[in-house]
């Protein structure tokens, strides 16, 4: 049973068994101490208050592990935060953009139609003129037309 919790318990028996400073009666007596807790139950509670230590450290190690981790996400969400806040004013910039460029279109669209109607007009006014000139042409042939039969009725 001794070397049960010996194997168990690892490094403190073994240390104080091994250590070359001691005499051989210090060993005895140890050795007696805990064939003497053993027996009641102490080393048992040893052990498992050296595993509770144990699990106590290693939960206490999670929790550190967690809050590091939290940190990281709250550092990781605060900086997708600030990301996306600068990528919704790039958008509305864009949107600012694009509403502007309509407003041009529309303005652009706008003046082509006046300058269509303007160029409309003008075609109206070339035709009319066309027609007045045509309405000369007509007039000076036939004056031209009208001074040839004078000149052939007085060559004849």
């Amino acid at each position: 049973m001794f070397d049960k919790f010996k194997k168990e318990e690892g490094g403190e028996m073994v240390e104080e068994r091994n250590e070359e400073n001691s005499n051989t009666e210090e060993s005895i007596e140890s050795s007696s101490i805990i064939e003497s807790t053993s027996e009641i139950g102490i080393g048992e509670l040893v052990i498992k208050r050296a595993k509770l230590e144990e699990t106590i450290d290693y939960v206490g190690l999670m929790i550190k592990n967690l809050k590091d981790k939290r940190t990281l996400l709250e550092k990781d969400i605060e900086e997708e935060s600030v990301d996306i806040k600068n990528l919704k004013e790039k958008l509305q910039k864009v949107g600012e953009y694009i509403e502007e460029e309509k407003r041009g279109i529309h303005e652009l669209a706008t003046k082509r139609k006046q300058v269509e109607n303007e160029a409309d007009e003008a075609s109206t006014i070339i035709n009319a003129l066309k027609e007045k000139l045509s309405g000369v042409d007509r007039i000076i042939d036939d004056e031209g037309n009208r001074v040839k039969r004078v000149r052939e009725s007085r060559d004849d």
